[in-house]
């Protein structure tokens, strides 16, 4: 029987916030008015990590942009944020847990609250097929058309990441029966929701607030980018 394995993005796999980032990316390269939107970037992340996002009003301020200039410049944006910012924070243990789930034939997917724009590049660099991310709208549906600056569908955050799982899995034939095992990696408290779904959920460079949760449930705590895995974490 198949296994699923599912992973959080930032400060999970990656030891930044690329939600975050992309916002002060924004402001560097002019994409948005600098101050006024720098501002509300560093609020929507102090509110993140203290659990108080309001996640329709961070979801319009960061999407709102991407209506304003053609996909060609925003994917030169892209690429340039990738090379820049992302490439240089990828780690070799993170690629190396993402590479025993798959060379064990495991179903894996990238599971992220942050934008399916942004994040569609880093889930190809780390070689999963599957991406579960917060939907940015284009017109009339059409993913190589101008985009339209709003969400579409349950975003990828808190309780909306197993409503979107389970999208993800259902367009596949699959449920969570049809799996031996499910893991999910993640670093924050926003996420306990999911891990609570899964048979193997792992905290992985835990938040306190993770932290604490996971030794009172009795989870492995994996300190991915201290490179020293837990028994019950690695495959």
């Amino acid at each position: 029987m198949q296994n699923l394995a599912l992973f959080d993005l930032d400060h999970t796999l990656l030891p930044i916030d690329t939600g975050y980032l992309w916002g002060r990316f924004m402001v560097a390269c002019g994409m948005v008015d600098g101050e006024s939107f720098a501002r509300q970037v560093e609020q929507f992340h102090q509110d993140y990590n203290a659990g108080t996002l309001d996640m329709p009003v961070y979801l319009r301020t960061v999407l709102a942009p991407l209506a304003a200039h053609p996909r060609a410049q925003l994917n030169a944006w892209r690429e340039q944020f990738m090379r820049e910012v992302v490439e240089p924070a990828i780690r070799p243990e993170a690629l190396e847990l993402v590479r025993r789930h798959r060379d064990n034939g495991d179903l894996c997917c990238l599971v992220t609250a942050t934008n399916d724009f942004v994040t569609a590049p880093i889930a190809e660099a780390f070689g999963v097929h599957g991406l579960v991310a917060t939907q940015a709208e284009t017109v009339d549906g059409d993913p190589e058309s101008a985009y339209t600056g709003r969400p579409t569908g349950i975003p990828s955050f808190g309780a909306g990441k197993i409503a979107r799982t389970e999208a993800w899995l259902a367009a596949r034939g699959k449920t969570w029966g049809d799996f031996g095992r499910s893991w999910f990696y993640s670093d924050s408290r926003n996420d306990i929701p999911l891990l609570q779904r899964v048979t193997d959920p792992v905290a992985t460079n835990p938040d306190p607030t993770l932290r604490v949760h996971a030794q009172k449930a009795g989870w492995p705590i994996l300190e991915l980018f201290a490179a020293a895995a837990v028994e019950g974490a690695a495959v």
